[in-house]
């Protein structure tokens, strides 16, 4: 049996919920509900800390929730009456903890972007897409990947790859107009650091939640832009958690969320696909 407090070091060595400030000031991560003298001898790793994750760690009987996306941001106000409040409450009443390791766990090494990288088949070793930030330590953590194919690729090829790799029901993506090899990831909605991307010179980006205007930009600057979505670019660091807490917690049962799914609709002209 272990604790609260003794999983969030776990979680805390790998990546510390104060580089979340650094990344993204305004974030919410770390340890956000319950009691850390608290034991727990099952958790429920998520992407989402929605209504489903929720009741499926009720239904599963864990004493903690973790998740990649944070339970509030900060509510003035918890009662029934709001859905976050509901949920709020239902974890306080079932005695269930919640963890949330949001933009931390996208910057840290070996953390979303890394992930999100191997998983698209992008070769190590990589370097940071985005500002780059120094721990005491020495390890370095910052938002985006880039990383290199193995061979170049055809960005038709490489998209099709994409969605296959990450098991997205389809992509949107334009042609830079030459193949693809040097590519940076930014997992989620990562538009912002397109610039970044050209810093590098990377001839393809991939990332999730892509306006219509940085298509335009990228077809202009010669670069192919693949867009998987906001939910299949950071699903993957949910095994990847779920993996690491085993090895350092021997004796903890440590559950994937089975509930947690794309919330979006996706229609094809064969067929609709659902990600509930």
């Amino acid at each position: 049996m272990y604790t609260v407090g003794e999983i969030e070091a776990v979680l805390e060595s790998f990546a510390p919920a104060a580089w979340a400030k650094d990344v993204f000031p305004e974030d919410n991560a770390g340890f956000l509900l319950g009691r850390r003298e608290a034991p727990v001898s099952r958790v429920l790793v998520a992407l989402d800390a929605d209504r489903r994750s929720v009741e499926e760690a009720v239904a599963r009987e864990v004493q903690l929730l973790v998740t990649h996306h944070p339970v509030t941001f900060g509510t003035r106000r918890i009662t029934g009456e709001t859905e976050e409040g509901a949920r709020l409450l239902t974890l306080a009443e079932h005695k269930i903890a919640a963890l949330c390791m949001h933009t931390n766990w996208d910057a840290a090494p070996g953390g979303v972007s890394e992930v999100l990288a191997r998983a698209v088949g992008l070769v190590p070793p990589y370097e940071i897409l985005g500002a780059r930030f120094v721990h005491t330590d020495g390890r370095a953590y910052g938002l985006g990947r880039v990383g290199r194919l193995p061979a170049p690729c055809p960005p038709d090829r490489l998209a099709e790859q994409v969605r296959v790799l990450l098991r997205c029901p389809g992509v949107r993506f334009t042609a830079g107009g030459r193949p693809s090899h040097l590519v940076a990831v930014g997992s989620g909605a990562s538009g912002g650091q397109f610039d970044d991307v050209l810093r590098h010179g990377c001839d393809t980006f991939i990332t999730g939640d892509v306006k219509h205007s940085l298509f335009l930009t990228a077809r202009a600057c010669g670069v192919t832009l693949i867009d998987a979505g906001h939910f299949h670019t950071e699903h993957p660091i949910v095994a990847s958690v779920a993996a690491r807490l085993r090895r350092a917690l021997p004796d903890l049962t440590v559950l994937e969320s089975e509930a947690v799914r794309e919330p979006a609709v996706w229609r094809t002209e064969n067929r609709e696909d659902r990600g509930e």
